[in-house]
């Protein structure tokens, strides 16, 4: 019960910025561009300093020596919870659209806002393992997630593909790896802009969720049974899924962790950004992460009460 309580204390403190968009959007205290506006600032800013400042920190030759295992154990889940989510969805939906966003969901989590913030403030020695984790979501995610399944452009290109990776985040983690291996000193100013900038992603991903889910029609999300279907997949069975093999399986305790964090997150918001800006309906997507946001509140703190 301790560690339930321990862990609902840090998630209700991140759906507390949740609750604060959400009312500052739906009471029109703010302007209608503000999540395009916070977004930009999330990718372009807040994330890489985030990461970036955690490798120039934590990123050292021994941790070097073992990233490997990780992304080994990272790659092997993805694989079979890519092979899973395909024969699911054809259960849950018929139509090719919906299949994808679905498949999208269930094979990528909120790993990145939400996992970040809360690795961050449950597991902030090993978050830099943690970035490493998700490289290999971040790397399908690019050449698969996106220009398939969300923007369904099956003719893009590997070159074009592989351009997605000239990314803020990407750029940061590099710079980091490298001040982290080379020791080189900073100016106490940069370092100091690069943790300000970094502490303030979580609650500005927070702030951006709810400002999202606000402009949600709430009485077709609600009546939509795929949308609990999928959620209840993405939140309890997976994760309890990959929990239960892991007794049969040797790992790392930190790999065990990283696992259970990025499979227990709740359905991301790139399922609705995406589409939308090629003019495709975003109320199903919309309505997987407001109730998968809601529900994870209580099914985060759960899973880790059930893995001590």
């Amino acid at each position: 019960m301790t560690v339930f309580l321990s862990t609902l204390n840090q998630t209700a403190f991140l759906f507390a910025f949740i609750a604060i968009g959400f009312f500052l959007a739906k009471t029109k205290q703010i302007p209608e561009n503000s999540a395009t506006v916070l977004s930009k600032l999330e990718n372009l800013l807040f994330i890489p300093a985030l990461v970036g400042g955690t490798f120039m920190k934590d990123f050292t030759v021994e941790r070097l020596s073992s990233m490997w295992k990780l992304l080994l154990v990272s790659s092997i889940i993805l694989a079979v919870v890519v092979l899973l989510v395909l024969l699911i969805v054809k259960l849950l939906s018929k139509d090719k659209y919906i299949q994808n966003i679905y498949t999208y969901g269930l094979c990528f989590s909120n790993f990145g806002f939400m996992g970040n913030a809360v690795v961050s403030a449950l597991f902030p020695d090993i978050f830099t393992e943690y970035i490493v984790f998700t490289l290999p979501l971040w790397i399908l995610i690019y050449l698969w997630g996106v220009p398939s399944l969300l923007m369904s452009d099956s003719q893009m290109t590997i070159r074009q593909k592989l351009k997605n990776f000239l990314n803020p985040m990407f750029i940061g983690m590099i710079l980091g790896m490298v001040i982290g291996l080379t020791k080189v000193s900073l100016p106490a100013w940069i370092t100091s802009v690069v943790t300000v900038s970094g502490s303030c992603m979580s609650p500005v991903a927070m702030l951006l969720t709810g400002i999202t889910v606000s402009q949600i029609n709430f009485k077709k999300t609600f009546t939509n049974v795929g949308i609990y279907a999928v959620s209840v997949i993405r939140l309890l069975v997976l994760p309890l899924l990959f929990v239960l093999i892991a007794r049969f399986i040797p790992m790392s305790e930190t790999a065990y962790i990283c696992a259970v964090c990025s499979l227990s997150m709740p359905l991301g918001l790139n399922t609705i950004v995406i589409p939308a800006a090629y003019g495709k309906d975003t109320s199903v997507p919309a309505g997987m992460a407001l109730i998968s946001h809601f529900l994870s509140c209580v099914t985060i703190p759960l899973l880790f009460m059930i893995i001590g």
